[in-house]
């Protein structure tokens, strides 16, 4: 009998850290998550609790996008990983100023922030949808330096806006409707008459962006890769 419960939850586990869970569990664990994410933004541990248990319908529409584009499928066939043990720091700061690589580069330094810190998924039932939600968390710095958004409270609003827009993912839209609410009368404003409806816009015209092999166009000039995106140049 051990051995037959031993067997079934090995069955359950579907990649390396996965936790089986029922959907009311995933209910309890999105709700918990959402309101420590809304009281705590910089709680990303809640964050991509949220985004896990509530990206039932967001994910499996990304990974179609994605199997239906050849770049996109590529990477859903290679499976790629933006980390620090894969990415040759020394030669994206050696790039040409304004390019992707010595752009990212600068964005982490600047930022103080690195691609380590991105949590593995843990409670999405799909070893390939768990991929999927991985790659956007660690395309989410690229996203930062694509729209030219430093990592404060604005600046991660507007990237959650454009994430929004692109992903379906309803953490994204949390993120996007309740981050303000903790910045200031004039930043609020600057973001309500310029950057949301930028970010908003440039979601919708823009390709999706887990279709770009960013590894493989690390010398490509941001405002080319922008461009093709159909991101619209920041305000």
């Amino acid at each position: 009998e051990e051995e037959e419960v031993e067997e079934e939850e090995a069955w359950h586990q579907l990649y390396p850290g996965h936790i089986p869970t029922s959907p009311l569990q995933k209910a309890l664990l999105a709700a918990g998550s959402a309101v420590m994410a809304l009281y705590d933004p910089y709680r990303h541990d809640m964050v991509a609790v949220l985004g896990e248990t509530t990206g039932c319908l967001a994910l499996p529409n990304l990974r179609d996008k994605m199997k239906h584009h050849p770049e996109g499928y590529r990477i859903l066939q290679e499976r790629p990983r933006i980390r620090l043990s894969t990415l040759d720091m020394a030669r994206l700061g050696d790039l040409p100023d304004g390019s992707l690589g010595r752009e990212y580069v600068r964005f982490l330094e600047v930022n103080k922030v690195s691609p380590d810190t991105r949590m593995p998924p843990k409670f999405v039932d799909d070893e390939e949808l768990a991929y999927v939600i991985q790659r956007y968390r660690e395309v989410h710095d690229l996203m930062h330096t694509l729209l030219g958004m430093p990592t404060n409270m604005l600046g991660e609003v507007v990237v959650k806006w454009f994430e929004a827009v692109q992903t379906g993912l309803p953490m994204c839209v949390l993120g996007a409707a309740f981050g303000p609410v903790r910045l200031s009368a004039r930043k609020l404003q600057v973001l309500a008459t310029e950057l949301v409806p930028w970010a908003i816009r440039s979601g919708l015209n823009a390709s999706c962006v887990l279709n770009i092999y960013y590894e493989q166009r690390w010398e490509q000039p941001v405002e080319s890769l922008r461009e093709e995106i159909g991101i619209f140049p920041p305000p």
